[in-house]
């Protein structure tokens, strides 16, 4: 006999899920001028995903992020090792940030580091890190 799902669970789920990976994204995109970043953002963003778990289990998980854990993993690591050396390659120190500020028409001065590409990074190896242990816990389940 199969466990009834929760409706209050179910509802909140539904309500909270979107927010919190909205509430991530703004941390990982304030990090570098304020308390937050990759790490703080991707563990947010990995505390919707368990919720999603916890209500709808691994095929739940599947529906919302059909991306393979390693694929973010990879991708995140090759985009924080990518971030950290290019810099080294053009005689500048490892890991030595930049900054680049563009004019954009009717929006004005844009200004971005080198500190968000690699904590872009570090969001998506934590990401996929939380993805590969929420999978392998819901691996006997088939959906």
């Amino acid at each position: 006999m199969k466990p009834s799902r929760s409706m209050i669970l179910e509802t909140t789920v539904t309500a909270v899920f979107p927010t919190a990976l909205l509430v991530s994204v703004y941390l990982l995109f304030a990090g570098h001028n304020a308390p937050g970043g990759g790490f703080i953002g991707g563990l947010v963003a990995g505390a919707a995903l368990v919720l999603r778990f916890v209500d709808g289990g691994s095929a739940s998980i599947r529906r919302v992020l059909p991306i393979a854990p390693t694929t973010l993993l990879g991708g995140g690591l090759a985009l924080a090792v990518a971030t950290a050396v290019i810099p080294w390659f053009s005689g500048d120190q490892l890991l030595e940030s930049g900054k680049l500020q563009v004019d954009v028409p009717a929006v004005g001065l844009v200004k971005a580091s080198s500190a968000l590409p690699f904590d872009i990074g570090v969001y998506l190896v934590v990401l996929g890190l939380v993805l590969t242990v929420l999978r392998t816990l819901g691996g006997g389940e088939r959906a």
